[in-house]
């Protein structure tokens, strides 16, 4: 029974790892791996790969959402999955960013919240702050990708005028992940960064010039690390059902917040 995590790049994830620990302190006979999906090959080769499930990373979240056959829950809102099910033939796919986000802030008496970016991983998060109650507004690059964004405050980076401060700074682009490039120009961001309660970067596994920025003016800050845990357990949980296997939960959650 394997399952793999889909992406490019891919080489950092930690997901096997997580999954392939729970594996064995379920005692579960399954493997978890990585796949590097080039830019310019099918989405549907991975029909020929006989998994039986898949996480799906960047930049494939919303290529993932048009190639499944069915689309589940709030995937099928935001137009972007994460996580595939290889069931009799077809593909189906799941989101499980959204809440994986959302419990790593939902203790957090926040009020509005500014996104970095406009891909898969910003529908999720938008959407599920906006189903909680949280204003939300969106900057990103090029204009083009925030026309998925109709119900949401959006605007390019050289059209924003914050007309507030934010308590959350969310920066959803890979910008920090294989190089140290800011998501916005240091003299832009600074200024949101310092009325902000938190700032949260998706990337994890290091330590982000957005994250640093972010300390040096005293600001809380969090990594992905918590939500890829978050996503990962509700994903293997989809998995499983998948595969009408069943588990303990709490070793499950145990397993997996504990290797990390």
């Amino acid at each position: 029974m394997q399952f793999a995590v889909i992406g490019n790049p891919i080489a950092h994830s930690l997901s096997p790892i997580l999954h392939n620990h729970a594996f064995s302190s379920l005692g579960i006979a399954g493997f978890y791996g990585r796949y590097l999906l080039q830019e310019n090959q099918s989405f549907y080769h991975l029909r020929s790969l006989h998994l039986k499930g898949a996480n799906i990373t960047v930049p494939f979240k919303e290529i993932a959402f048009n190639s499944c056959d069915e689309a589940f829950g709030i995937a099928y809102e935001i137009r972007a999955i994460n996580t595939i099910v290889f069931e009799k033939g077809k593909m189906l796919g799941y989101n499980t960013d959204a809440l994986g986000f959302y419990l790593c802030i939902e203790n957090l008496a926040l009020k509005n919240a500014l996104i970095i970016g406009a891909g898969g991983s910003a529908k999720a998060v938008a959407h599920i702050l906006k189903q909680k109650g949280i204003s939300v507004t969106l900057i990103n690059r090029s204009k083009e990708r925030l026309r998925d964004f109709c119900d949401f405050e959006c605007a390019t980076f050289d059209t924003f005028t914050p007309k507030n401060t934010y308590d959350l700074i969310i920066n959803t682009t890979p910008a920090g992940l294989t190089n140290n490039d800011l998501p916005l120009k240091k003299e832009f961001l600074s200024p949101l960064l310092k009325s902000a309660s938190l700032a949260f970067d998706l990337i994890y596994g290091r330590e982000t010039p957005f994250l640093t920025l972010a300390k040096s003016l005293d600001i809380a800050t969090s990594d992905g690390k918590a939500m890829l845990i978050n996503q990962a357990i509700l994903a293997f949980e989809i998995f499983m059902e998948s595969q009408n296997i069943a588990f303990d939960p709490k070793i499950l959650r145990q397993s997996m917040q504990n290797i990390l």
